[in-house]
């Protein structure tokens, strides 16, 4: 009866082991010079046979550097260590230093495409500080393949921006930011309103909030179920504007999901 237990155990540990490195692997970069990745498959990808979203989650830059665990630190993939279900792949990048890169961006994304069941209408991004800034410039250079993205604490660098008018954009900044003045969030909106550009467009400026504070929102499944809930099909490309995210929802973050945990 021991052995037979030990047997068991075993044989669920192996399991266990199986399922997270099939469920978070790490890549390379696709092209010479490109990003290496992560890429975390929902619990069910194995178990269903249809295509998925896909979420790119892009960092700020104290996570820059060559050692890919750091993209862990904090952000999506944290999330996904403390138990938040994301029903779709993400796929987390590592920038070594200086601006995002639209194409080395896309490169991965059209990688993605050719090793997974991907819902192409579905793809979206978002990011924080120096990856909000690559947040608009990876939707704002092909808002033919990003359903929808959030930005948070950052700005934009395109000198066309008018590809962030085609998609739904959600920008989220806090005016006590001294890292990263709000001014720069406001700069894209106040472009897009004087183009006619903002009806796709949704911003919030938190009162008061410093510059780590919107990191909380990578933790929130409304966060999730705002991006998902975008598509290319849809007509028109509507923005979500029933979905909330405020201070208060923030504020209680990590405790939801420490909460869900233990139950």
């Amino acid at each position: 009866m021991k052995r037979i237990a030990i047997f068991l155990f075993a044989a669920l540990a192996s399991l266990t082991l199986q399922a997270q490195v099939i469920t978070q692997t790490t890549h390379k970069g696709v092209k010479s010079g490109g990003y290496p990745f992560w890429v975390s498959l929902p619990d069910d990808y194995l178990a269903h046979e249809q295509p998925f979203p896909v979420v790119f989650f892009l960092h700020g830059a104290s996570l820059c550097g060559n050692n890919l665990s750091r993209v862990k630190t904090y952000g999506t993939l944290a999330a996904i260590g403390m138990g938040r279900k994301i029903p779709a792949i993400v796929v987390a990048p590592q920038n070594p230093g200086g601006a995002w890169s639209p194409k080395k961006l896309d490169d991965i994304l059209e990688w993605t495409k050719k090793q997974y069941r991907v819902d192409t209408t579905r793809v979206s991004v978002l990011g924080m500080s120096l990856g909000g800034y690559g947040t608009m410039a990876f939707a704002g250079t092909y808002p033919h393949k990003i359903a929808a993205a959030m930005a948070l604490c950052g700005g934009c660098s395109l000198k066309d921006q008018s590809g962030l008018g085609e998609l739904p954009l959600w920008i989220i900044h806090g005016t006590g930011d001294r890292a990263v003045s709000v001014k720069e969030s406001q700069k894209v909106v106040n472009l897009l309103k004087s183009k006619n550009a903002d009806k796709r467009l949704r911003f919030d400026w938190l009162p008061g909030a410093s510059h780590g504070a919107p990191a909380r929102i990578f933790y929130l499944k409304e966060t999730y179920e705002w991006l998902l809930s975008h598509s290319l099909d849809d007509p028109d490309r509507p923005v979500n504007r029933d979905i909330i995210i405020n201070q208060n929802k923030m504020a209680n973050a990590y405790s939801d999901l420490i909460t869900r945990r233990r139950r």
